[in-house]
């Protein structure tokens, strides 16, 4: 019972606050929508009208679908970013000369690349097997058995180049094209450029590690100096993907409708008086977004649909690949309702392997191979690779050098950072299957013929989804600023198809 004079504990609390507001926004609704009183209803209407042809005026910022430069090979992307700097004479560059050279000094020749060279060792020869695969006949390591069986669908660059031998601005360079943090990732520069074919799910997704951030935490995401819209949108494998996706309460479906209309109308009005806000209307957008992803997300990310076939094949259930490979089958559901980008990382940087390169290389190869190679055998039979441009690789590679213990203990040997000559992959979207290109030095150490840096690697992905790198800018402060900055990069059109 309610003592007069005195407010009621639960009406003072901020539950109740809300609980009230929203009954008012509901009855709001249904007066403007089923009576037309707010604002004189036509007034509303009309304010909303012209406050949308004057966004339309100064140019909105938006993820619908827009006009490729050119006819693109690639409709999407999934990048399966391997944090940490995968070796590339342990993976896909066998190098016969580090085995017969075994414990040569090499260190005159890389010792200004080193991160570490009071550890540096002599030149360490692969502890794994190779042999080739496929018609292609493609040298893989003996740690990749799945991939082994992929390699007609996938092309080898082995001649990648970058500028910096530490994480942190490796990672913003073949993210984000430059060494600093704070510019645009790829991811964004694609969906500013495109928009997206599905208005209900985020156009740029992250399919981050339940263990945790890369070693850069979320910035290989982020959208800089390009409007706020276009960042990437995280989405976790385990649990609720997006959190707070859905109401905390129940409430009639018609009531719900009309509250979100109701307050998509103030929202314009409100977008009307403040223009040139980009944070505003990239919150206004989310916010948008998030009300239809209430119908779309779940059922986009829920697996329980898949066959146990195709579960198994993955590594769903099983233990290392349970994670990864659950992640991989969420970016094919995402690719397959028109998601444009998507990215899986890994926790930390799994492939760092400074010390005990053996056992670190087996782990990191157990937890993603069974994943990555049931990811591009099924989009090939979805008839998807054709459209998905698949990329698989690190910052950078490693040295051919060991790099010792503290205790010197060869049985625990690793390697350092290398920069000037790594391999990746890519496949699908109009990549040449089944090749390889570029070649490193005798020992794996430099990129010797066909070199391929990261702006040329960036300005050959835009180039497959219908874009020049040149014409795909935005103007800040007079200055046309791309993904490919100042360089002058070339499409290494070698790897693709005619």
């Amino acid at each position: 019972m309610r003592t007069p004079g005195v407010v009621n504990e639960l009406d003072s609390s901020r539950r109740g606050f809300f609980r009230r507001v929203s009954d008012v926004m509901s009855t709001g609704a249904l007066a403007y929508l089923m009576r037309g009183d707010l604002l004189g209803g036509s007034e509303l209407l009309a304010a909303d009208s012209r406050a949308a042809a004057k966004l339309r005026d100064r140019g909105v910022f938006d993820l619908k679908p827009r006009a490729t430069q050119h006819a693109p090979k690639a409709q999407a992307v999934i990048q399966l970013f391997m944090n940490g700097g995968p070796s590339q004479m342990d993976l896909f560059d066998p190098k016969p000369m580090l085995t017969k050279h075994h414990g040569d000094s090499f260190f005159n020749r890389i010792a200004e690349d080193l991160t570490g060279p009071e550890d540096a060792g002599g030149l360490m020869g692969s502890p794994f097997r190779f042999q080739r695969h496929g018609e292609a006949g493609i040298w893989v390591s003996e740690v990749m058995p799945h991939l082994a069986g992929q390699v007609d669908e996938i092309c080898v660059v082995r001649s990648m180049q970058t500028t910096h031998p530490n994480h942190e601005p490796a990672l913003y360079k073949i993210h984000s094209g430059q060494l600093l943090q704070g510019q645009p990732a790829m991811g964004a520069w694609v969906t500013y450029g495109l928009g997206s074919e599905n208005q209900n799910l985020p156009a740029y997704v992250v399919l981050d590690d339940p263990l945790g951030l890369p070693v850069n935490g979320i910035r290989s995401w982020q959208a800089g100096y390009l409007p706020p819209i276009y960042q990437g949108t995280r989405i976790r494998s385990t649990g609720s993907p997006i959190l707070n996706l859905h109401p905390a309460y129940k409430e009639p479906a018609q009531v719900a409708g009309l509250k979100r209309a109701l307050i998509a109308q103030l929202d314009r009005v409100h977008q009307q008086e403040n223009r040139g806000y980009l944070d505003l209307d990239a919150r206004i957008a989310s916010y948008e977004l998030a009300a239809r992803m209430q119908l779309t997300a779940t059922e986009a990310l829920d697996l329980s649909g898949e066959t146990e076939s195709t579960l198994a094949t993955y590594g769903v259930g099983s233990e290392p690949t349970d994670s990864y490979a659950r992640r991989c089958l969420m970016a094919r559901r995402l690719i397959e309702r028109g998601v444009r980008f998507v990215q899986l990382f890994i926790n930390g940087q799994i492939w760092d392997h400074h010390a005990e390169i053996e056992d670190g290389l087996k782990l990191a190869c157990a937890r993603t191979d069974q994943p990555v190679a049931a990811l591009l055998a099924d989009l090939k039979q979805r008839g998807l690779l054709d459209s998905t441009l698949v990329l698989w690789g690190g910052e950078f590679g490693r040295t051919p050098t060991a790099q010792l213990s503290s205790k010197k203990d060869a049985r625990a040997a690793g390697r350092d950072h290398s920069m000037r000559g790594f391999s990746l992959w890519m496949a699908g979207g109009g990549v040449k299957p089944g090749t390889v290109y570029g070649t490193t030095d005798d020992f794996g150490f430099e990129a010797v013929e066909n070199p391929v840096s990261v702006a040329d690697w960036h300005a050959t992905i835009l180039h497959l989804l219908g874009l020049d790198h040149a014409e795909l800018f935005y103007e800040k402060q007079g200055l046309r600023n791309k993904l490919t900055g100042v360089e002058e990069p070339r499409v290494v059109k070698e790897i693709l198809l005619s």
